[in-house]
């Protein structure tokens, strides 16, 4: 592995920093999520047409730049430093790799370029509160998590070479002005049960959505009712749907392993800064031996998590590039957990060393608080994650009781 980045990778990084800067900061974040899009739509234009963030890491055939997943994870690094609300998440992470791996030629043709070239937002709505059950992040993906049986979740019917979905999904990121829907159904019945993957059109009738209130206003989320929709496959019929979430759910926890990095790197720096100017008793409180040791750990944690997250980035990379080491599909959810627990961590000691100030809505340090909160939320708990990574690696084969005998 080559830690390292390239030029161009730094230069990702820098454009993207000047335009983050100049264009969301803390004012701009708490009125961009107030507006009935939830993000700041010139904003979102600028760095679908000026920088092609949405297309990042989709292949050139299908109007994208080619990049890798390491590209990808840069970029969500540096918008999670200002919290900055964009659909690139739901879009470029979630949807639109599902539609390349199991999309049919003509899907893609359609679909695709329009993605990349930012003309179409997209979003993954899967059953109930399921996210990270149904990328394979918590546990087995390939259960009843979409609606076993006859009842329950998304059902989807094939009805005079027509599929119709009806049922609900819940905190669907993005999911409440999204141009298009890829919805997770259960199809078959009980004969032959199965998982499938849907293309819903804005405004297809009997579709209902709204926005949800979210603990973090930053990642906004929405309530999707389905009643009796005229829907799309996507793909196929035999597609191995658990598979391929659970490929995406690999690229989805190193993507928000960046952005809590980012995020939890900003909060620090603006901690550091703000001790340095608070005083007591005569002096400023970052002299004090405590508060220096308080954010030396803060300092150590983010770095790991920064590491973390940057190796499964590069492993997520390899494996699709067909080279990847033993284990490399496993560093996503790993490095969310550690990026998660760092961001935690750094937002808990902000809150703390800014004082009265720090638990006030007028001041910033909430709104990484809340995104440390809810993301753990939506993608952990931390030690799921942690579970889910042992288990897949085969630590425990055996059960505790044969790991605790064969360490004896």
């Amino acid at each position: 592995m080559d830690a390292a980045f390239s030029a161009e990778q730094d230069e990702i990084r820098r454009t993207l920093r000047e335009v983050i800067t100049k264009r969301c900061g803390p004012d701009e974040v708490k009125a961009a999520v107030r507006t009935p899009a939830g993000h700041d739509s010139a904003l979102w234009a600028a760095l679908a047409e000026q920088l092609g963030l949405p297309g990042l890491a989709l292949p050139e055939a299908y109007g994208g730049v080619g990049c890798t997943t390491a590209e990808l994870a840069l970029g969500c690094e540096e918008l999670g430093r200002a919290l900055a609300p964009t659909p690139l998440f739901a879009t470029a992470v979630l949807a639109a790799p599902l539609i390349l791996s199991l999309g049919t030629e003509e899907q893609r043709a359609e679909l695709l370029p329009r993605i990349a070239a930012g003309e179409l937002t997209a979003a993954l709505a899967v059953p109930g509160t399921g996210l990270a059950t149904a990328l394979g992040l918590v546990g087995d993906n390939s259960g009843d998590w979409s609606g076993g049986g006859r009842a329950g979740g998304v059902q989807a019917r094939l009805s005079d070479g027509v599929w119709r979905l009806y049922g609900q999904a819940e905190q669907v990121l993005d999911g409440h002005n999204a141009g298009l829907l890829v919805v997770a159904a259960h199809a078959g019945g009980f004969a032959r049960s199965r998982t499938l993957l849907f293309l819903v059109r804005d405004g297809a009738p009997g579709m209902v959505r709204a926005r949800q209130t979210a603990l973090d206003e930053t990642r906004t989320q929405a309530r999707v009712e389905l009643r009796d929709v005229e829907a799309e496959l996507l793909g196929t019929d035999e597609s191995d749907v658990p598979v391929a979430l659970a490929a995406v759910g690999d690229v989805a926890a190193t993507v928000v392993a960046a952005e809590a990095v980012g995020a939890a790197d900003r909060v620090m720096e603006r901690t550091v800064e703000y001790v340095q100017q608070r005083e007591q008793f005569g002096r400023a409180i970052g002299s004090f031996q405590a508060v220096k040791h308080r954010l030396a750990d803060v300092y150590v944690q983010v770095q790991a998590a920064r590491s973390a997250a940057y190796y499964a980035a590069w492993a997520a990379g390899a494996e699709a590039a067909g080279f990847g080491g033993q284990g490399a599909e496993r560093a996503g959810g790993l490095a969310l957990a550690q990026g998660l627990d760092a961001l935690r961590v750094a937002a808990s000691e902000a809150v703390q060393l800014h004082g009265g100030i720090g638990f006030t809505w007028e001041h910033e340090a909430h709104l990484y608080f809340k995104r440390a909160s809810s993301d753990e939320l939506l993608f952990g708990p931390v030690h799921r994650l942690r579970a889910r990574a042992a288990e897949r690696a085969g630590l425990f084969e055996g059960g505790p009781a044969a790991a605790l005998e064969e360490a004896v």
